[in-house]
């Protein structure tokens, strides 16, 4: 499968870099201090910014709480790198990239894409849309349409490469196409799905755009 593309939009968690060692010990401990299991917390958090998952999983804590806990953990997440690493043929795939327009689109803060970027050695995109930048967090387009309005595209012309449910909501929602990362993102309804970034090839073509040449999972 082919997709043809002027920008590229992409997630970090999952999709660039595995921290799924970190996020689950994290997140371990806060849900067996509110009794919560932990299959449901990994139901929710994925793609989320924290104090959002918080409020779908204990719905009737007071926001404030919910925000202290995000700011505590996201601490936590930050100092913990044991485990980082690439998801694999992340580092070949950004170095493809080099000049084409991308973007990192994370539900993590300035700090936490930093140092998991660094951490996996993967180079951050000069654009990056942070926690920081939008009022809502994925399922809502907000961070792709930013992301896509900051690179000076449509999105139309964006491709956005996700892992999570809730990001490849939210890339249909911004109106693009969406490449899922991952053997579950084809029941996501991403328009292209793959194991891995290995199975993607970055094609420049005469006009500045790029072809991404998707292997299909098998």
């Amino acid at each position: 499968m082919d997709l043809t593309a002027r920008a590229l939009l992409l997630d970090m968690d999952g999709t660039l870099v595995d921290s799924g060692a970190v996020v689950m010990r994290v997140w371990g401990r806060w849900a067996a201090a509110h009794g919560l299991s932990l299959a449901r917390v990994e139901e929710v958090v994925h793609g989320r910014q924290g104090h959002e998952s918080m409020a779908i999983l204990l719905p009737d804590r007071p926001v404030a709480e919910n925000l202290a806990d995000n700011a505590r953990m996201l601490a936590e997440e930050t100092a913990d790198l044991d485990g980082i690493v690439p998801i694999p043929g992340a580092p070949a795939f950004l170095a493809a990239l080099a000049g084409v327009p991308h973007a990192l689109v994370t539900s993590a803060d300035v700090g936490l894409s930093t140092g998991r970027m660094r951490a996996a050695g993967l180079a951050l995109p000069d654009v990056r849309i942070t926690a920081e930048d939008v009022s809502a967090s994925k399922p809502d387009p907000e961070g792709f349409l930013k992301g896509a309005a900051q690179l000076g595209f449509t999105p139309e012309e964006c491709v956005v490469f996700e892992d999570s449910p809730a990001g490849v909501a939210a890339g249909l929602t911004a109106g693009m196409r969406v490449v899922g990362v991952g053997a579950a993102t084809a029941a996501y309804g991403a328009t292209a799905s793959v194991g891995t970034l290995e199975q993607v090839a970055v094609l420049p073509n005469p006009d500045g755009s790029v072809t991404l040449r998707i292997t299909p999972q098998r």
